[in-house]
């Protein structure tokens, strides 16, 4: 099944004000660099967006929190945008801060089917308020329900038609998980090409997960701090 569309505005045309969006990436690693600038054109507003971090001011998510295009962010890490810290301040947006393997989890969980987890992570904080609590084996644990996400939007290296994709190092991070867990998943790719051109062996999300896939163009792939030893 040829999964291809013609580019990103294709690929997120149905996406509608007021939805949940998973995005991966970490830091500045794998981010869906064509798609955000597909939806900051596009101007779809209310957005729920779940992602590792939030990205920063003129690049990622954080063109989109530019442009008030996102009403709550669900993250781990969001340290290095200082539009998000002035929306958060101001109560311009809302924010659901999560430790970062609950929200890896709450992502495998949606993408296993299962409609919630048990983690010690969060027990004894605010973390925990308003939520279940169980014990087991005489140590507790919250339940955390998996997430519901109306598209996942990933980036990969490599893709085929069908949808089967392959990252690259670190750019596989939160992109592997989040692409089994969308309604719909998006991902956006490096190169692009035919069945049976990818070992199956090397196969890092099966196509069965993917419903729509493209090439993307001019990425930047910024490094989010860049770091270097002083010359002796």
């Amino acid at each position: 099944m040829n999964k291809t569309v013609s580019g990103a505005d294709e690929a997120i045309h149905d996406i509608q004000d007021g939805m949940t969006l998973m995005l991966g990436g970490f830091g500045m690693s794998g981010l869906p660099e064509n798609c955000i600038a597909a939806l900051v054109k596009k101007g779809v507003k209310d957005l729920t967006c779940i992602s590792n971090n939030a990205g920063v001011d003129d690049f990622g998510i954080g063109l989109m929190l530019k442009k008030r295009q996102v009403k709550k962010m669900i993250s781990s890490y969001v340290g290095e945008n200082a539009e998000f810290e002035r929306q958060l301040l101001s109560g311009e947006l809302e924010v659901e801060l999560i430790p970062q393997g609950t929200l890896a989890t709450r992502c495998m969980a949606a993408g296993y089917g299962m409609p919630a987890i048990f983690t010690p992570a969060g027990i004894g904080t605010e973390v925990a308020i308003g939520k279940e609590v169980r014990n087991f084996n005489g140590k507790d644990y919250l339940m955390e329900l998996a997430f519901e996400a109306d598209f996942a939007i990933v980036k990969a290296w490599k893709g085929d038609t069908m949808g089967n994709l392959v990252y690259r190092a670190t750019a596989r991070n939160f992109n592997a998980v989040m692409a089994t867990a969308g309604k719909i998943t998006i991902a956006e790719v490096e190169e692009l090409v035919q069945p049976g051109e990818i070992d199956p062996d090397h196969v890092h999300t099966p196509g069965i997960y993917v419903h729509r896939i493209f090439q993307g163009v001019n990425y930047e792939k910024r490094i989010e701090q860049r770091t270097v030893r002083k010359r002796q």
